[in-house]
């Protein structure tokens, strides 16, 4: 595994330099109801909206916020529209992975120049508030990436976004920024995502994992941007024994790549995970026998500790730099597709590999509950 610990000079170098994952944007089939559901269940505030009343006569988008994350649930406002499309295709699912950038333009012409598939001209968005530069790329399956240029822009989210002032409650769960989006990809579509990374978004590969259960196989590689800020594991289905995967599973229902699921991060995951329980969240179950063995595999914990972890059946990883802590969400929506995480790292640099056999088992026991096995 490797970090990147220097600043890239990118007008010098050629490279990319992305700052952050500025937002990431759902399309969904009811933007109102979806909203309603991160906000009372994992605590996101609403801060801006747009629509009809907003003079956007296509879209209705709120943007909601907890800690670093923004997440913008964008629903189409007419049954043919692509947006409506989208989600007739994928279901609620992840459309725009972007970045926040210092120059919209130059991160677009090295990325086009690069072999990306432009979608979107380097435009200026305008309103009261000021302008924001935005261009964007096309990324795997219907996804996309956007470079958002946002300093001479003082709104609540972009143009034509109004703020929403007078909020309905939320009770915060504690949740810090995005720590990485996890990729569904074909199979044989891995090592060819992994360079469009590298070669296009100046990202480097900083780790390789083989998962095999009884059931099933799958191999992923984790690409890191320059900053160390943005992370993507991407994962694909590997030769099994006639069994789907857990990622074909998700191939099928999305009917292509796409965003597996988001993980965000914490300084208190037990914390976070009781409130997500407490306002309706379900997670993928872990057997009690992980438990058993905890100690042996990552060090001493304390009996409380360990006894906390096995109630809220959350899974124990170390590195070579430190521990966290990790658990997931079953899928969000009726299709068995987008999930989340919610991870804590005191140290660790890893995705939690020691976890990840038993959570793929534990995802296929969820599996057989669908009959998807």
């Amino acid at each position: 595994m490797t970090t990147t610990e220097e600043v890239v000079d990118s007008q010098t170098t050629g490279l990319l330099k992305l700052k952050y994952i500025d937002y990431v944007e759902l399309y969904v089939g009811n933007p109102f109801q979806a909203a309603h559901f991160y906000r009372t269940a994992a605590g996101f505030t609403p801060i801006a909206y747009a629509g009809l009343e907003t003079k956007v006569r296509d879209r209705a988008s709120y943007v909601l916020a907890q800690g670093k994350i923004r997440l913008v649930l964008t629903g189409g406002l007419e049954g043919g529209s692509p947006i409506s499309e989208y989600v007739k295709l994928h279901g609620d699912s992840v459309k725009d992975l972007a970045f926040a950038v210092d120059d919209a333009r130059y991160a677009f012409e090295v990325a086009v120049g690069h072999g990306a598939q432009p979608v979107m001209e380097p435009t200026i968005l305008e309103d009261a508030d000021g302008q924001v530069v935005k261009a964007t790329i096309a990324a795997y399956g219907n996804t996309v990436h956007s470079f958002v240029q946002r300093s001479s822009y003082g709104g609540a989210f972009l143009p034509h976004y109004a703020p929403i002032t007078n909020p309905l409650p939320s009770v915060a769960t504690g949740l810090l920024d995005i720590d990485h989006v996890a990729i569904g990809m074909q199979q044989g579509k891995l090592d060819e995502w992994v360079e469009f990374y590298k070669k296009v978004l100046s990202f480097h590969e900083m780790h390789e994992e083989m998962i095999s259960t009884e059931h099933s196989s799958m191999n992923s590689k984790v690409v890191e941007d320059s900053t160390g800020q943005i992370k993507f594991p991407i994962v694909e289905p590997a030769p099994s024994r006639g069994r789907r995967s857990q990622i074909d599973e998700y191939l099928t229902y999305h009917d292509g790549p796409g965003a597996q699921h988001l993980a965000f991060s914490t300084n208190d995951i037990l914390a976070t995970v009781q409130a997500w329980r407490d306002n309706g969240i379900g997670f993928v179950s872990t057997p009690g026998a992980y438990y058993d063995l905890l100690e042996a595999r990552v060090g001493a914990l304390g009996n409380d500790m360990v006894a906390a972890l096995r109630k809220q059946q959350i899974m124990v990883d170390r590195d070579d730099w430190g521990r966290l802590m990790q658990i997931f969400s079953k899928p969000v929506q009726s299709r068995p597709t987008l999930f989340l995480e919610v991870i804590q790292r005191d140290g660790a640099r890893g995705f939690g590999g020691g976890n990840i056999k038993a959570l793929f088992e534990a995802v296929e026991r969820e599996q057989e509950l669908r009959g998807n096995i």
